[in-house]
């Protein structure tokens, strides 16, 4: 099979693209993340309250895992875009095992509110890996119906 013969990434993800982003775990950079979220949402023609929401979605997930990381830290966001919904894992390196997310504080009942679904994630690192803390949400087009 040539080059040209190979399916493009998108194909073979059942039509979805992705896009990482990958920044210092900085409150700083947080609204490049936010504005690469809504720019996504815009393409893939998700109407003005999804995007909206998806926007202050990820802003949230970020805050709150920018609390959690490691001094030192990267926060890695990925996307993984449908026609119909986007998927976003964000995830960071924490300095021990144990931190943990929240899930009994206001902002993650806002971030329940915002997207369609919601989840937490640990890894304890293994292989040289730190620990990584991360939280992973959906949110639907909005001409879906929920």
């Amino acid at each position: 099979m040539s080059d040209l013969d190979s399916p493009s990434p998108a194909d073979t993800l059942d039509g979805a693209s992705t896009v990482e982003v990958r920044t210092s775990a900085s409150a700083a950079l947080i609204p490049t993340i936010r504005a690469v979220a809504s720019d996504l949402a815009a393409r893939a023609d998700f109407d003005l309250d999804a995007i909206s929401d998806l926007r202050m979605a990820v802003d949230e997930a970020c805050a709150t895992l920018v609390d959690v990381a490691a001094p030192t830290s990267w926060l890695r966001c990925t996307f993984l875009v449908r026609p119909e919904r986007i998927e976003v894992h964000a995830q960071v390196q924490t300095k021990h095992a144990e931190a943990v997310v929240s899930t009994d504080t206001f902002g993650w009942r806002v971030l329940q509110t915002l997207a369609d679904d919601v989840t937490v994630h640990h890894d304890p690192g293994v292989d040289g890996v730190g620990p990584t803390v991360g939280i992973r949400l959906d949110k639907r087009s909005g001409d879906v119906m929920r």
